[in-house]
């Protein structure tokens, strides 16, 4: 007995028949083993709605008896997935048992007789190994025996996940886009009916153009929102409105629109006209911002730099700056006529080429250390000149901090100081040839004192102390004179203890300094440095004669402490003969020391004579210890 579907083909027309794979799987499935048994035995209606079923290319499944045994077509097949061709045969609750009940009832529903139409049908499935959520269309109709019962339910299934998935997806983004328009004071949207002109619009854009929210849902003739544009902007607008109707381009336009109350705003809007079939535009929809704030910060910003500009133009120094990894990215216009290069051509690391070749490495390890730690740049060097000489200039910058104290941008300046500096080199050579002329008079002073001394012998004692204080007096003055370029860097240099160690070097034996110093120096000037100058060295020739200083053993301690008031120095004597603490007639050296002290310095002297030595402590404001002092006193 033939098994075939088709037992009445010709091989050549069951061989075409079979190119189709269900088809061919459907002759030749072992149905003997199947309850539907061998084709042959099945009711002839049911033998034609499967060939009906197996001819269409829509999606068909044939689920047949109480068992709902599970036959479909090619179209179907492709639908199953990689469940197909294992769920041919099986009873339907079995081929999806993920939807087992789902299936049960479809069955139940047919044999009786009912149909059933489903639209966009949630299913959860299996089809490829992993359960995805689908969308299915489904009809349900029963497929008659010649008595007229059900014997089966035919099931057509039309497949609408993606359209499903992409109409969810348009609702999404359109209801975040609500949500944003809405959410928002500064957008409103707009569409225009050109072939009726009606523009409908939201509230936020009906407020923008003055106009009823009401009234502009169901629309408003175009005139009625131009109304609102600023005079001096309507035209504008209107001429590119058409431009875009014309050629169906981009329509995207800057203007104001004036409130009822005078008050102007700025919008942007843009859009795109929508063309019929027959090219001409029918709908314009679009959006409007409103950018018054925007404007406004960057009509501030463009004035802001205007006025920087103009700022730094008008200075006498050339001003430039820099991001805050040192990138140079500003000059004002006196640089560029400084140095005479073209605008631009010093932008980044270009600056270091204009300086003198003996200064760059000394400038750029300046300017790299001040980028490490953020602190203040300071330099002179040398710039060359848009006439080919190199100028000596001051260069100065400062950084810029945000709220979180991180360098932000550098700002600095340099000023020419070529001719000041010319000025100040001939003022140090004159200083210098007055300092030795100064030298040359103590000499003679002292060889004075001397030839005097010798003719009267009894005026020796009192001219070895005058020569003594005349040579304190030339040590002060030697200490703080012009020194050449390779002394100022000395240690110590301008400093009271540089001052009293030079002063007592005499005094050390044997290589060993028999005077130490504790706690904080003081800088000091030239007019600071002649009475400090008497003051220790009668403290230091009266330590040697009669204190410390007399003895092997003994030594002086320096004690210095800066206050808010001025300077405190403490003079101790150690080591030295033992003294009963009384008071000390004073002498003329003593009265010099208070001379020099309270009157010159306008500080406080004080001895204490104790026991292990004596202690002097000195007070002195800091208006006399160096010239700025004294100049803002």
């Amino acid at each position: 007995m033939p098994r075939s579907l088709f037992p009445a083909a010709s091989p050549e027309v069951r061989a075409r028949l079979e190119l189709d794979p269900t088809i061919k799987l459907i002759n030749h499935y072992d149905w003997a083993s199947n309850p539907l048994g061998p084709i042959p035995a099945w009711p002839e209606s049911l033998k034609g709605a499967v060939r009906v079923m197996l001819a269409t290319s829509t999606p068909m499944a044939m689920l047949i008896g109480s068992q709902g045994i599970l036959i479909y077509n090619n179209a179907y097949a492709v639908f199953a997935g990689e469940r197909h061709p294992h769920i041919f045969g099986l009873p339907a609750e079995q081929a999806w048992p993920e939807i087992a009940e789902f299936n049960r009832h479809k069955i139940d529903l047919g044999l009786r007789g009912e149909t059933l139409h489903l639209e966009e049908q949630e299913l959860l499935l299996n089809r490829n190994g992993t359960p995805e959520a689908v969308w299915l269309d489904l009809h349900y109709s029963p497929v008659l025996a010649e008595g007229g019962t059900p014997l089966a339910v035919l099931c057509i299934v039309q497949e609408t996940t993606t359209r499903v998935l992409a109409e969810r997806a348009v609702a999404r983004s359109e209801e975040r886009l609500s949500l944003a328009l809405n959410s928002s004071t500064l957008v409103g949207t707009w569409d225009w009916d050109i072939v009726a002109n009606s523009v409908t619009a939201d509230e936020k854009f009906a407020t923008m153009y003055n106009l009823d929210a009401a009234t502009a849902k169901t629309g408003i003739a175009l005139e009625g929102f131009m109304q609102a544009i600023h005079p001096e902007d309507v035209g504008r607008v209107g001429v590119e409105i058409r431009t875009a109707l014309a050629d169906g381009s981009s329509f995207r336009s800057q203007y104001r629109l004036l409130g009822p109350d005078g008050t102007i705003r700025w919008v942007i809007a843009s859009g795109r006209p929508r063309l019929g079939d027959d090219g001409n535009a029918i709908r314009f929809p679009g959006v409007v911002v409103d950018v018054t704030e925007q404007r406004r910060a960057s009509d501030a910003l463009a004035e802001s730099e205007l006025r920087f500009r103009t700022l730094t133009n008008a200075m006498p120094q050339m001003v430039w700056s820099t991001l805050p990894d040192g990138f140079h990215d500003y000059y004002n216009d006196r640089w560029y006529q400084f140095t005479g290069v073209p605008q631009g051509s010093t932008d980044g690391e270009g600056w270091n080429n204009l300086f003198h070749p003996d200064d760059q490495q000394r400038a750029w390890a300046i300017w790299r250390n001040s980028l490490e730690t953020g602190e203040p740049y300071q330099i002179e060097y040398r710039l060359r000149h848009h006439t080919g000489e190199y100028r000596w200039t001051l260069g100065l910058a400062l950084p810029i901090r945000d709220s979180q104290d991180r360098i932000i941008r550098w700002f600095g300046t340099l000023t020419d100081i070529h001719e000041t500096k010319l000025a100040a080199t001939e003022r140090d050579l004159v200083a210098q040839e007055l300092s030795h002329r100064i030298k040359n008079i103590f000499a003679v002073l002292t060889g004075i004192i001397s030839l005097s001394a010798r003719s009267q012998p009894e005026i020796k004692p009192f001219a070895d102390q005058l020569r003594q204080r005349i040579f304190a007096l030339s040590e002060a003055h030697d200490f703080v004179r012009p020194h050449a370029a390779r002394l100022q860097d000395t240690e110590h240099q301008g400093s009271l203890w540089a001052l009293i160690e030079r002063l007592l070097q005499a005094y050390h034996r044997e290589g060993t300094a028999r005077v130490s110093f504790r706690g904080e120096d003081a800088p000091i000037d030239d007019g600071a440095a002649t009475p400090l100058a008497l003051l220790f060295h009668e403290l230091g020739t009266n330590a040697a004669k009669y204190g410390a200083l007399s003895v092997a053993d003994g030594e002086v301690v320096l004690e210095g402490r800066v206050s808010e008031d001025g300077y405190h120095l403490s003079w101790k004597e150690r080591g030295g003969p033992v003294l009963d603490g009384a008071r000390r007639p004073e002498g003329f050296g003593s009265r010099l020391v208070s001379l020099s002290v309270e009157g010159q310095m306008r500080g406080k002297v004080e001895r204490i004579w104790e026991a292990d030595g004596l202690r002097v402590e000195v007070d002195l404001p800091a208006t006399a210890l160096r010239r700025s002092g004294r100049l803002q006193s």
